[in-house]
């Protein structure tokens, strides 16, 4: 009777752990993709302080007003990603429909930055022309690419919970598809800046 009763009034272990949210593969190529981003960042930082004139001439040519444009874009979508895993976790409706305005305003950052590739090619500007914009079109396609993966994972993390198959008793897919999103975000904010102010 005894041992009954004191087993009924033992507490219960408490972790003190917290576990990332989503998938653990995901987290890995996260972290690669940041650490790739993170070697370019200092390779510019180096080549920017080797040769800061051209640096400087060169975000002169550039359009601060689009980048920041795109910044607001890509930060209104990662507050709607973020809202969406909220919203799929209590199980209320409206997720598809803000995954769907994530990627609609997405949209404005790809626009914005075809016409930015666009209007710098035709004034003569590539890889070629020298070390600021070999650095400029390298990091911001490989950053645009990213970007169009993450709107594709968007969409079909839309489609999934409109078809009932993320019903918020498993969080897997959802939060390892908003992780990369907010990854995705994460790079820009920190590129603008690199790119279009500092430079």
């Amino acid at each position: 009777m005894s041992d009954s009763i004191d087993l009924a009034f033992e507490p219960e272990p408490v972790s003190g752990t917290r576990q990332l949210p989503g998938d653990l593969a995901v987290w890995i190529f996260i972290f690669a993709e940041l650490a790739v981003f993170g070697i370019m960042f200092i390779g510019f930082a180096v080549a920017r302080s080797l040769d800061p004139a051209t640096f400087h001439a060169g975000r002169e040519a550039l359009h601060p007003l689009i980048g920041l444009l795109n910044t607001v874009a890509l930060i209104t979508a990662s507050y709607l990603v973020a809202t969406a895993v909220h919203q799929l976790r209590k199980r209320r409706s409206g997720v598809p429909l803000r995954l769907w305005l994530a990627v609609a305003v997405s949209c404005v950052y790809t626009v914005g930055k075809l016409y930015e590739y666009v209007n710098l090619y035709s004034q003569g500007y590539n890889l070629g022309t020298d070390t600021f914009f070999m650095f400029y079109f390298f990091l911001t396609f490989f950053h645009f690419m990213h970007v169009i993966l993450g709107q594709v994972v968007l969409i079909v993390i839309a489609v999934k919970v409109g078809k009932g198959d993320y019903d918020g008793s498993d969080m897997n897919g959802m939060e390892s598809g908003a992780s990369y999103w907010h990854m995705v975000d994460l790079v820009w904010l920190l590129m603008f800046p690199l790119l279009y102010v500092l430079a």
